[in-house]
């Protein structure tokens, strides 16, 4: 059968890095009382020339370089963001753009949090449905943009930046120690809207509006529908939170990662988290931490991967992979 196998991955972040301590200065906050709430000791904050389609495009390039291939070999590139460049086009379709790519398709995915979730498992389609050979899934977030700076409950929890990985058709024989994606699940419930939500738009107030969350509820529910559709993941492939070598979830909250993992039974040291350096980064959270643990020699071919994340909407998402 064919499985859709990663190749490489890549990052990029501004270049402006905004510690909680520098946060206080405008914030009516303390270092102490959000590492408390979320573990965040940082973020990177994009400058004015620094957009969602330029990180793209950088994490991208190096995603490309890491594989060993070139944009000429890509067929599809799938943007995951809630922090476009325009309302139209497709922010995808300007990084094909700034690329050199002029065949194939592009578009963007717009699930929040749980956008590079549901861009993997759109590629994963694709490829095993023999429309692509190769995909560059990218996921890239302006997250300032939309934010309330004098609401200290929200404006002190999100980054800017942007993680990418080329996915490749490969031949497997149908077992879980195949390489690349075992399994994906999805789900949503848009009961939960105003949970999590953006109060503006074209269609509605004609504006970009701004980030709305009620932390707790998100809390409250963040946990049972992660580990719900994880264990659907283990269901559908026979494995469990004991053969996992990482566990790489959505970096929201440090409470609720170290709240699921626990209830997953999966062993702290296997946790990637990134959270403390970036912030949350919404869809490009997840591609992040994938890069740090490549790059710190973490993250090996054969390893077990299992990635999840939690949305507005809500989206909720996991995917198991081999590396």
């Amino acid at each position: 059968m064919i499985r859709s196998v990663i190749l490489g991955s890549g990052a990029a972040k501004p270049r402006n890095v905004v510690t909680n301590e520098m946060l206080a200065e405008k914030v009516d906050t303390t270092d102490e009382w959000i590492q408390q709430r979320t573990g965040i000791q940082q973020r990177y904050i994009a400058e004015q020339d620094e957009t969602t389609a330029s990180l793209g495009e950088a994490a991208a390039r190096v995603a490309l370089d890491d594989a060993g291939v070139t944009v000429d070999d890509i067929d599809m590139i799938i943007l995951a963001t809630s922090t476009p460049n325009n309302t139209f086009p497709a922010t995808a379709v300007d990084i094909q753009q700034r690329l050199g790519m002029k065949h194939g398709a592009a578009f963007d995915m717009q699930a929040v949090c749980s956008g590079f979730v549901y861009a993997v498992t759109t590629a994963d389609v694709y490829i095993k449905a023999g429309q692509a050979k190769r995909i560059l899934v990218i996921g890239a977030e302006t997250f300032s943009r939309i934010l309330d700076w004098e609401d200290r409950t929200t404006c002190v929890l999100f980054g800017d930046g942007a993680g990418a990985i080329v996915l490749e058709a490969q031949e497997g024989v149908g077992l879980s120690n195949d390489r690349g994606i075992l399994t994906s699940h999805l789900r949503s419930d848009g009961s939960h809207k105003e949970k999590l939500y953006v109060d503006g738009g074209p269609s509605t107030t004609q504006t970009v509006g701004h980030l709305r969350m009620q932390g707790k509820e998100v809390f409250k529910h963040a946990v049972a529908m992660i580990t719900d559709v994880i264990e659907d993941a283990f269901s559908a492939t026979g494995l469990s939170a004991d053969d996992i070598d990482w566990f790489i979830p959505h970096q929201a909250n440090r409470r609720i990662i170290d709240a699921s993992a626990k209830k997953l039974k999966i062993a702290s040291e296997k946790v990637v988290l990134t959270v403390n350096q970036h912030g949350n980064t919404s869809a490009a959270s997840i591609p992040l931490a994938i890069d740090v643990a490549r790059k710190d020699g973490r993250l090996k071919e054969g390893d077990l991967v299992l990635l999840e994340a939690m949305g507005g909407g809500f989206t909720w998402g996991a995917v198991l992979v081999r590396w």
